[in-house]
């Protein structure tokens, strides 16, 4: 290793998705169903509200906590959910960026953070990075949220709980009785409770739920990302006790220094478009990509996101039959990349009909040639 690269750099290895997507731009003509990004494009109004904010001259820093008239529509659309006395907002570099400052304020080197196993996988490397130790629970075979299993893995070093629903990669969504549990454990052991929601517009089966209803000291972070399109526009939003929120602006201020301010006047006109057109768009999707899959393959039937994550057929494993797949032009993601376990792959159906239709013929046909 080069005498000036830092140690912390060693503890994690970079995403495995990336090297996927590095694959696929070498293969012509590729079924993709790898990209947890939505197949639809900007909202022509969001891109105008961006091309104006532009044109008008707001192109300079914004304040570290977002544009004003942004962080007011977002405070009284989360006040009017919540009512917490004390819950502030600020504007985030993306949802990552949230997640990176919500790690860098509350965990301390040696602290525990427990969240599920499978993971989006910049948990363990953001809190490797700021000297926290991950504490990851098997959630398997059907990646439910299990209260009693968090319960048992809190120790005296517990800093934090982190949880995500609807979940990447699995797409499972907990139930509420689960968010309220687990939420209350966090509150009566006095634990930092992190909710990443960055898929809590895409719920299919019933209303989202966010463990904030239950715990008012959870820390909520979500965005635009996902739900409109938006994922190279770097546009996030954190919410929870003021006092929290104002160490993360101040982490943000030498860090990311505000979220681009064009993208958030694109932001703020995104709070006034109807997804409803795209959520149902993708159920139909996921009731596809289910139905299609159904007789040859194990999984949990998603109830949000866009990630299916079925168990590989045959006794190879996950990572050897994702090499079969890209072998023959379909591209899907390991499921050891989110997880300890090469068991599982992940599939994203965000994409056409036809790519949708095509993924599905291949993998039925893998899977009757390794069973």
């Amino acid at each position: 290793m080069h005498p000036w690269i830092a140690d912390r750099t060693t503890t994690f290895d970079a995403s495995g998705i990336r090297k996927v997507f590095d694959l696929a731009a070498k293969l012509k003509d590729p079924i993709n169903l790898s990209i947890g990004q939505p197949d639809f494009d900007v909202p022509e109004s969001i891109q105008d509200a961006a091309v104006d904010a532009i044109r008008s001259g707001k192109n300079a820093y914004s304040p570290t906590q977002g544009i004003a008239p942004l962080r007011q529509a977002l405070k009284t659309e989360i006040d009017q959910r919540y009512g917490h006395a004390d819950r502030d907002v600020f504007v985030s570099s993306g949802t990552s960026g949230g997640l990176m400052l919500s790690m860098m304020s509350m965990v301390n080197p040696g602290d525990e953070v427990i969240y599920l196993d499978p993971f989006f996988v910049m948990y363990p490397a953001l809190l490797k990075m700021s000297g926290g130790v991950p504490v990851p629970i098997n959630s398997y075979p059907d990646f439910a949220l299990d209260p009693d299993k968090i319960a048992a893995a809190i120790t005296s070093k517990t800093k934090m709980i982190l949880l995500n629903s609807p979940a990447n990669p699995t797409g499972v969504t907990a139930t509420r009785e689960q968010l309220e549990a687990v939420a209350r454990l966090a509150a009566d052991k006095n634990i930092a409770l992190v909710s990443d929601e960055i898929y809590s517009r895409f719920h299919y089966d019933g209303d989202f739920v966010s463990p904030a209803e239950f715990n008012p000291d959870t820390i909520v972070i979500d965005g635009f990302s996902k739900s409109h399109a938006m994922t190279g526009w770097r546009v996030g939003f954190v919410h929870g006790p003021q006092e929290v929120i104002a160490t993360m602006l101040k982490i943000q201020q030498y860090s990311f220094v505000c979220s681009p301010q064009p993208a958030q006047w694109g932001a703020l006109r995104a709070m006034e478009v109807s997804l409803d057109g795209h959520i149902a768009d993708y159920r139909r999707k996921r009731d596809l990509i289910c139905d299609g899959l159904s007789e040859r393959f194990e999984f949990t039937r998603p109830g949000g996101a866009f990630y299916l994550f079925p168990k590989a057929p045959g006794s190879a494993g996950g990572e050897a039959f994702v090499h079969k797949a890209i072998e023959r032009g379909l591209l899907i993601i390991p499921g050891k990349i989110f997880s300890q376990h090469d068991t599982h792959f992940r599939i994203s159906f965000a994409a056409t009909d036809q790519t949708l239709h095509a993924g599905v013929a291949l993998l039925n046909e893998l899977a009757d040639e390794v069973s």
